[in-house]
């Protein structure tokens, strides 16, 4: 299948080698992947912040960059769901109304991707150590991604998943919350951390670029023993650069 990749502007600012792993994963499930890099921001961090202006004129370039029937996976649960669910606001009966719904019904995660569509799970990676997996309110609340990323990462030999403590509460980032009550985002990126460490968690693994970097600037800066890697890379892992 051939497909059309879409790579998050924080991920290709701040962890590029993460976005090349999620080309790995897909050309060794058999894909594909075609990759602009024109396509750069699907207008989220503007949106959030309420530059609904900003965000429309951000996402008339991304829908603009893709063919109606091409199939768009991306390495993100966040930017899915702000293109499934906020475009809406943004485009609907607007001259790009039917671009709009048909780039929505095109767009995949990479999880979701790979186990409902490719119904491909086996990677032969190899990760040893124990894990918790923190569901971003991306994958969980905005594109209701539970089961298959949980489903890939138990077919990664030597890794031990453990059940993390409200593994379902948010880690704190949420784009410009983060900025705007860093005192509450801090505490609540605390929270998911010391609960990881507390399940004896080597690894915090998720979907979703910015949590990541939300977790491990807290990690990092408190030199914790723990540290945290996106899914991509967890499946890239003990045979990528074979």
């Amino acid at each position: 299948m051939k497909i059309d990749l879409f790579v998050p502007c924080f991920m290709d600012q701040l962890s590029p080698e993460t976005a090349w792993n999620v080309v790995k994963v897909l050309e060794k499930a058999g894909c594909t992947v075609s990759y602009d890099p024109e396509r750069t921001c699907c207008g989220q961090p503007a949106f959030n912040a309420g530059f609904w202006d900003d965000a429309k004129e951000v996402g008339i370039k991304f829908l603009k960059s893709f063919a109606d029937d091409g199939v768009i996976v991306t390495p993100s649960a966040s930017c899915t769901g702000m293109v499934k669910n906020y475009y809406n606001d943004l485009f609907t009966n607007t001259t790009l109304h039917n671009k709009c719904r048909a780039v929505q019904g095109n767009i995949y995660e990479l999880s979701d991707f790979l186990v409902n569509i490719l119904q491909f799970d086996y990677f032969g990676a190899e990760l040893d150590g124990r894990a918790v997996y923190h569901d971003s309110c991306g994958a969980l609340r905005e594109c209701h991604i539970k089961e298959e990323p949980r489903q890939l990462l138990s077919k990664v030999h030597g890794l031990e998943m453990v059940d993390l403590k409200d593994n379902e509460t948010c880690c704190g980032f949420g784009g410009t919350f983060a900025v705007k009550f860093d005192g509450i985002s801090t505490a609540m990126a605390q929270q998911k951390v010391d609960n990881a460490l507390n399940a004896g968690a080597e690894y915090i693994i998720s979907t979703d670029a910015s949590c990541l970097m939300h977790l491990q600037g807290y990690i990092d800066k408190n030199s914790l023993p723990i540290t945290t890697m996106h899914l991509a890379d967890v499946l890239a892992n003990g045979w990528g650069n074979v």
